[in-house]
């Protein structure tokens, strides 16, 4: 990439003043906002200046005169500026070479081979079945999705993972209201037993559960016995119920993986990591990492500076940190992976801390290649939810409210009923998506329906309609037979050539960070860029000899923003 070239010349230039190299920093190279000010700057001046007794304007003005003696053909030129800053202008043959180069690599531009030979598990969504797949799923979803991509397009081998609880005290709560419903009315058992149902009717159970555990002394003995023969499955009433419920959660979220355009390699499930895990606890009481406290065997955190987590509670009964160390173990036996990335919501960060630390005492290996990555909150101008009291937000009806208002906007396109259909819902998990991941994702995120289905600004939308109208634009030059040329005629370098060529250092930079809002951001100046061009410029003419090189812009432009557009899981239609 072009900031390899210019770091060398900056440690030529610092070798031919004979700086020790001991001496010298990291050099950081970043884009001026103001392009007049030069494509790249660095402050490798003033950072070194003290370290070699200089003056830092002095010094810059030293390493610029060595560049600019011995410059390679990508720079045109170098200049000081300020208090010593470095300021790069690359050559007007740099991009018209970019764009050669773009149009020959198109799908795979952008990616790299930094993480070659690398195998990431990255764990992410974890819809618990006999509950909602609700809003804050997508939120896990959108930012593991985009998370996957990103490493994929830094050449690690990917694989995505979904962990699941089929078994614990939300199942017990769920079989308990199905049994009262049931109970109350007998026509209520075949809603149960209707795959049709979906995860929907569960959930609204699981809420009346877990209301009755919490108010009646009764209900709460009655479901921690039928959490008691979930583990056994030993009632044959409770078994029925389970599958029924188990297969109905699954069939929906399948169903929702599919609008999301997500494909998990494996799905794992607390049934499976509560043997392995419950083990792992056991084997650890006598070396002295787990102590049993009450009947219940606990981790104490305080010796390690953290707070105390219970591990088998005191019905004998692994909780969710036995479950999750039992995970890590299976995840590593089933995968041999090199690194595991979990994405949760960020009210998990004491959790993992916890958990990490006593895995780091039992399987340091685990432990060292384990990563949490946590989130903000998904909330509507409503406020919080909570699955506990039905007051749920359900990812399906999310999602239709969107595309219910994008279908009301889209009324007067020439389109046929399906096509609006479709790219009704592609807007609308665009809509959704780019508002997730245009912020940092430690950060909770107040959805706005009007600003995200904006088809101007910052939204996913106009992103989308910003391809849809480069890809007009080149169906025009097909209809009026005017070739794809990037062979540039005259004329200065525009403002969409300098931050073309800039995409594989973002997706570089934002698989290094785990953050996607750098490619968000980016796609954002690109689409306002090509905007100002199209603006300014007539592109597809037949008279004009610049037409055929910004043809070849605007094909660059739409291999861009479909590549980035990919990489936070949002489609790109050819028509808006």
């Amino acid at each position: 990439m072009i900031k390899e070239i210019l770091e060398n010349s900056i440690k030529i230039a610092l070798w031919e003043l004979k700086i020790e190299e001991a001496k010298i920093p990291k050099i950081n190279l970043e884009h001026p906002e103001d392009s007049s000010r030069g494509d790249y700057s660095t402050n490798i001046a003033m950072v070194l200046a003290k370290a070699v007794a200089q003056n830092p304007r002095e010094l810059a003005e030293k390493i610029v005169a060595e560049i600019n003696d011995n410059k390679p053909k990508e720079i045109k030129n170098v200049e000081m500026a300020g208090p010593g800053f470095i300021n790069f202008f690359l050559s007007d043959s740099f991009f018209a070479e970019q764009i050669k180069n773009i149009l020959k690599s198109e799908k795979t531009f952008g990616n790299n081979k930094k993480l070659k030979g690398q195998k990431t598990v990255i764990e992410y969504t974890d819809p618990n079945p006999f509950k909602e797949f609700h809003i804050g799923h997508l939120m896990s979803n959108t930012i593991g999705e985009s998370v996957s991509r990103i490493i994929e397009a830094n050449g690690s081998k990917i694989i995505r993972a979904c962990y699941q609880g089929d078994v614990g005290l939300h199942v017990a709560k769920t079989i308990w209201g199905v049994q009262k419903m049931i109970s109350e009315d007998s026509k209520n058992k075949k809603k149960f037993f209707d795959i049709k149902q979906g995860s929907a009717l569960w959930g609204k159970t699981y809420a009346v559960g877990a209301k009755a555990y919490e108010a009646d002394e009764q209900a709460k003995k009655e479901v921690t016995e039928i959490n008691k023969k979930v583990y056994t499955k030993s009632d044959k009433e409770v078994n029925k119920i389970y599958t029924a419920g188990r297969k109905a959660s699954l069939n929906a979220f399948d169903k929702m993986y599919k609008i999301l355009d997500t494909k998990f390699n494996n799905f794992f499930f607390e049934s499976q990591s509560t043997k392995f895990g419950t083990d792992i606890v056991s084997n650890n009481i006598d070396n002295g990492i787990f102590e049993k406290s009450n009947g219940a065997v606990i981790f104490k955190g305080e010796n390690y500076g953290l707070h105390t987590r219970v591990f088998i509670n005191s019905e004998g009964l692994p909780t969710y940190e036995a479950k999750d160390l039992g995970l890590a173990k299976l995840k590593d036996n089933t995968l041999h992976y090199d690194k595991s990335i979990i994405v949760t919501a960020n009210e998990q960060s004491a959790y993992f801390t916890v958990l990490l630390k006593a895995m780091s005492l039992i399987f340091p290996d685990l432990a060292e290649k384990t990563e949490h990555v946590s989130h903000g909150m998904l909330r509507l101008p409503s406020g919080k939810m909570s699955s506990r009291t039905g007051d749920v937000v359900s990812a399906t009806s999310l999602l239709k409210d969107i595309e219910d208002k994008v279908i009301e906007k889209m009324v007067e396109r020439d389109m046929t009923k399906k096509e609006k259909t479709k790219v009704a819902e592609w807007i609308s998990v665009a809509s959704l998506r780019y508002s997730i991941l245009k912020q940092m994702t430690g950060k909770d995120i107040v959805f706005d329906f009007d600003k995200s289905l904006s088809f101007e600004g910052d939204s996913g939308p106009y992103l989308q309609y910003s391809y849809a109208r480069a890809k007009s634009v080149l169906r025009k030059a097909v209809k009026e037979r005017i070739k794809i040329n990037s062979k540039k005629v005259d004329g200065e370098v525009s403002e969409i050539e300098k931050i073309l060529y800039r995409f594989p250092e973002i997706v570089e930079r934002a698989g290094e960070e785990y953050a996607p809002n750098y490619i968000a951001t980016y796609l954002i100046q690109l689409s306002s860029a090509f905007n100002g061009y199209y603006a300014n410029n007539k592109i597809v003419d037949k008279e004009d000899k610049n037409s055929a090189y910004r043809l070849a812009i605007t094909k660059v432009f739409t291999i861009v923003l479909k590549n980035g557009l990919k990489l936070l899981g949002i489609s790109a239609p050819e028509k808006m």
